[in-house]
């Protein structure tokens, strides 16, 4: 028998889900194995016109299975059976509501095809009236249940979500016994702790959006959650009062998941986070290091020790909270709502006449038709860079606000819109798309401006994820916008990596998650250094992009 040992670390983002097989002695990354949720992808049980962003739990089940198996097929003869651990990351946060065995209500037959009885992705806006509401009783309280969580609650958050639900969909509302976390629902699934009162749950996930503090003993209270709606009456106690970081173990993989997998019921399975704080210890963030996971939208982690933090409440960010990165220190959350996202909307935009008419059209060809298509469309980002790139800081005289998606710090507000000013008849696609990258440069800008002006040290930023990897236009800009190198992780998959250091600490190959760190981890693949003669020019052109905001903010 081999004397290696392997973890598994399981990413679920907002499209796909991955599987990485890891060596936990060197951090080789063995196979990996990534697929698309299937019902997602067709777009099913959404509908963006309303914000609305529901994923079936099925797709998370199916793609579990899929690639683990593919993942450990890749790997070869002798991984499966010295696999030892595994842990999860998800987006977040993704709540849905369960019965009173733990199951989410999408599996059972009268809910299948129910958006309401389904995971509430991340992105999903539908419930901006109900953070609205949780955001006026907290000021009102005795005790402001917001306060480590930036002080302001956002409608992408659990309580807002659930209760939105409640309001809207009489039947969940009779079904639902309480709610649960995809964080906490994958590793509760596969060990069979799924029931509410068994479930271990994440203390990532119920610090930065439940509300959830040592200090008032948990979640907020029965009488404040009665208040802000009648509905909620019950939940509390049908949830949790402990939670725990990502270094205990929730259980070991029953028989049924072990076969499914072609694992062992050896094999132990951790507590999850959430995927930008999995991605923060995979791509080696340390004190005071500003790790940004830049993808559809970013999440910004640091974590800082307790004397920094001491009293001090950071205002408007997505939460400060003990052990929720690693423990024995205070995570730290930050991020956009949009980022890459607002990338793809412009090339959808100016793709237009593509999917709309030269789709239609007749006189080509249907396969040499599609092809042309997809061709151009790939090629639309990598081509506005490249253009983009020629212009420089002195000619880009259209500006931007980055709130197409709205804005998730500092101070949250799904109500706020982007805007794009400056335009004449000479503003090209290129000289747009500058802007718009200028326009996500600044919003991180604004992140870091908070961080600081709450007396919270930075002393370095990472770039995580594929924009970090594979837009230099974009991480250059980054890097003169912010003033500061900004290094790139050298591994694609952060947010799983991450995940399989938990997996080995959880599993008794390390003792803590800085030792697996060590051996486990990839370093850096390149570095950005700041131009200072566009810091000096970006400097002015912020000033600009915070007068634009709190303008088009204030007309609303």
């Amino acid at each position: 028998m081999s004397s290696k040992k392997y973890v598994i670390g399981l990413d679920y983002g907002s499209d796909s889900a991955r599987a990485v097989v890891v060596d936990t002695q060197t951090g080789e990354e063995v196979a990996q194995s990534v697929k698309h949720y299937p019902r997602w992808i067709e777009g099913k049980y959404c509908d963006p016109a309303a914000n609305r962003y529901r994923q079936h739990p099925l797709d998370y089940v199916e793609v579990l299975e899929y690639t683990v198996k593919n993942a450990l097929k890749e790997a070869g003869s002798g991984v499966a059976e010295n696999v030892v651990g595994m842990s999860f990351d998800t987006t977040g946060s993704t709540p849905a509501f369960v019965d009173e065995a733990g199951i989410p209500l999408a599996l059972k037959p009268e809910f299948a095809e129910n958006p309401n009885a389904m995971f509430i992705l991340w992105k999903d806006h539908t419930a901006v009236k109900e953070a609205a509401e949780i955001n006026d009783l907290a000021r009102k309280w005795k005790v402001d249940y917001t306060q480590f969580e930036g002080g302001v609650y956002s409608s992408e958050w659990v309580w807002a979500k659930a209760l939105h639900v409640l309001r809207e969909d009489e039947a969940v509302r009779k079904a639902a016994y309480s709610w649960i976390e995809h964080a906490d629902w994958m590793p509760s699934m596969i060990t069979g702790t799924e029931k509410p009162d068994q479930v271990v749950r994440s203390r990532c996930a119920a610090g930065h959006k439940a509300m959830w503090h040592e200090s008032w003993n948990g979640l907020p209270p029965e009488e404040f959650l009665t208040e802000l709606d009648p509905l909620l009456k019950g939940f509390r106690d049908r949830l949790f009062k402990e939670t725990f970081a990502s270094d205990t173990k929730v259980g070991n993989l029953t028989p049924e998941w072990a076969e499914r997998l072609g694992l062992s019921t050896d094999v132990v399975v951790g507590v999850s986070a959430f995927d930008c704080h999995m991605g923060a210890v995979g791509g080696g963030a340390t004190s005071n290091v500003l790790a940004r996971a830049i993808g559809t939208s970013t999440c910004d982690i640091m974590i800082a020790d307790y004397e920094q933090i001491g009293d001090k409440l950071v205002r408007g960010i997505c939460g400060q909270v003990d052990g929720s990165v690693v423990p024995g220190y205070v995570g730290l959350e930050a991020g956009q709502s949009g980022f890459g996202d607002i990338y793809a909307w412009f090339k959808n935009v100016i793709a237009w006449p593509l999917t709309n008419i030269l789709n239609k059209s007749e006189l080509v060809n249907a396969e040499i038709r599609q092809k042309l298509i997809d061709e151009t469309m790939d090629r639309i980002i990598p081509q506005l860079s490249e253009e983009a790139m020629k212009i420089s800081v002195d000619e880009s005289t259209i500006l931007a606000v980055d709130w197409m998606n709205g804005r998730r710090t500092p101070d949250a507000s799904q109500e706020v819109t982007g805007s794009i000013a400056g335009l004449t008849l000479g503003s090209s696609a290129p000289r747009i798309f500058r802007a718009l990258v200028e326009a996500t440069a600044f919003g991180s800008k604004a992140i870091v401006n908070r961080f600081r002006d709450e007396g919270v040290e930075l002393k370095a930023v990472i770039g995580l994820g594929g924009v970090a990897r594979k837009s230099p236009f974009v991480m250059q800009t980054l890097a003169d916008v912010l003033n500061m190198p900004i290094k790139v992780a050298a591994t694609e998959q952060t947010c799983a990596v991450g995940a399989g250091m938990f997996a080995a600490v959880v599993a008794g190959i390390y003792d803590n998650v800085e030792e697996a760190q060590k051996q486990m981890g990839q370093g850096f693949e390149k570095e950005y250094t700041p131009i200072p003669e566009n810091v000096k020019k970006y400097e002015a052109i912020y000033k600009k992009y915070v007068k634009l905001g709190a303008f088009t903010e204030k007309e609303l």
